[in-house]
């Protein structure tokens, strides 16, 4: 057994490559193999928002506060808010964040396969994002 105690790590900045806007990770945890989960808690600031990207083995999203935004590809933006569960399948293409004037936190949690939980690809352009409402 572990216990991560809450502070023991370091809040993050959500990599630009990655995100636009302030993004803030907290939390994040891996199990050891052969367990393939890890996950964090991430805070969008009003406006901020991730990358399009895909998860080899899906991804779930636990909205804990404030309000945000979820969109897979070719689909309309969804709004998402604290007690909304999101599952995105293996490889579907899709981004999530806040609304422009809320921030949202939510847990993600994500297998990992090759080492790796993530696939990251092109950034969400304004033009998309105001396309998709």
């Amino acid at each position: 057994m572990e216990i991560k105690r809450s502070g023991s790590q370091a809040s993050a900045r959500g990599p630009a490559e990655y995100f636009t806007g302030t993004v803030r990770i907290d939390a994040s945890f891996a199990g050891e193999a052969p367990a393939r989960v890890s996950g964090a808690t991430v805070t969008f600031e009003p406006g901020a928002r991730t990358a399009w990207h895909t998860h080899p083995l899906g991804q779930t999203l636990i909205v804990t506060s404030g309000l945000g935004w979820v969109q897979r590809e070719g689909g309309p933006i969804e709004q998402i808010r604290p007690g909304d569960i999101v599952w995105f399948a293996p490889g579907e293409k899709h981004w999530h964040g806040a609304t422009p004037t809320t921030a949202m936190t939510h847990i993600a949690i994500a297998e990992k396969l090759n080492g790796s939980p993530v696939d990251w690809l092109e950034k969400v352009t304004d033009e998309q994002d105001l396309a998709g409402r």
